[in-house]
């Protein structure tokens, strides 16, 4: 059975009638996850299914398409991490300008109760929808008193400091180096996922052969050297340190790669799409006076890297699932 699905049409039988999470759920964050995991119980306890309602693009990209937005988990990576948390299925919704333009009436009738039967709906406290956000919380329980499903609304969660646990403060901390701080929000170790493309193979020559990952043009997470997890297509998982950034030392005006020397890996793997796991930040992007110097200061964060990933934990039954077990 499919996983992903963007047309309600294409909804198998087996899955009408389940639980259901709504939201846009960039990053899966931890705030995200106390809405799913609610989500989750509920499935358990009905013993029926467990979906996601989600939309693409993320409405901002419509609403706002010259702010450019960076998406932390794009589709793909953030249907693989519900799949892993134990959903059955996440729909992703066409957000297009007729969408946008249908009332909360219809969009209660039409996608909750013909397209998905939706037996409980649970959300974050502050979801709207329909036309100029015309439907509200309220207006979300009322409807669902009169057509026949229950309606749960989960508070923000806040992390230790008492802040809210939000996508935009996960940006902002990828963007200054707080890799920590980042990877505390969202609950596991922040990921990336691309294609192996074929870079200069300076690396190679120095003793580093690297798999080159090209990231979106306004990636945020900050240019700088990595311990990473580097997770193949088949699932299998490599410790590794990674350099993302221009290559100031050879290349400075090449554009922005992240390239990934994997321990003990010595097969060709270009055109394979693998998912690296940002585990720790180890130093800033340098300009070094030799390729001499690059090489030792290299073999310096190899080791640094090891020492780092060789005591690494799960930060969550999450990010075991995603960062240990591939």
């Amino acid at each position: 059975m499919a996983f992903r699905y963007s047309s309600l049409a294409d909804l198998p039988a087996s899955l009408r009638g389940a639980v259901v999470a709504i939201g846009n759920f960039d990053g899966v964050h931890r705030g995200h996850q106390s809405v799913l995991e609610t989500a989750l119980g509920f499935a358990r306890d009905h013993d029926c299914p467990a979906l996601v309602l989600t939309f693409e693009p993320h409405p901002r990209q419509l609403f706002q398409p010259d702010v450019p937005l960076f998406r932390i988990t794009p589709a793909a990576m953030k249907a693989d991490i519900l799949e892993r948390m134990g959903f059955d299925g996440v729909i992703e919704m066409p957000f297009t300008r007729e969408f946008a333009s249908h009332t909360a009436d219809e969009f209660v009738d039409r996608v909750l109760v013909e397209g998905l039967a939706a037996r409980q709906v649970v959300t974050g406290f502050d979801f709207h929808f329909g036309k100029n956000r015309q439907g509200g919380p309220a207006f979300l329980m009322e409807a669902g008193e009169t057509r026949g499903f229950h309606v749960t609304l989960v508070d923000a969660f806040r992390d230790e400091d008492a802040e809210v646990v939000s996508s935009s403060r996960v940006r902002e901390k990828l963007h200054s180096g707080d890799l920590a701080g980042a990877n505390d929000l969202l609950g596991y170790r922040y990921r990336v996922e691309a294609e192996v493309v074929r870079g200069k193979q300076l690396g190679r020559t120095l003793g580093f052969p690297t798999a080159n990952m090209a990231l979106p043009e306004n990636a945020v997470l900050r240019h700088g050297i990595y311990a990473v997890r580097f997770v193949r297509a088949d699932g299998s998982v490599h410790d590794g340190v990674a350099s993302f950034g221009r290559r100031p030392t050879v290349d400075e005006d090449g554009v922005a790669l992240l390239e990934t020397y994997v321990f003990g890996l010595d097969e060709e793997i270009y055109g394979e799409t693998c998912t690296v796991a940002v585990c720790a930040f180890l130093r800033g992007e340098e300009k070094f006076d030799s390729l001499q110097a690059l090489s030792e200061q290299m073999k310096a964060d190899e080791d640094e890297a090891r020492a780092i990933l060789t005591i690494l934990r799960p930060l969550s039954d999450l990010d075991r699932k995603l960062t240990f077990a591939g």
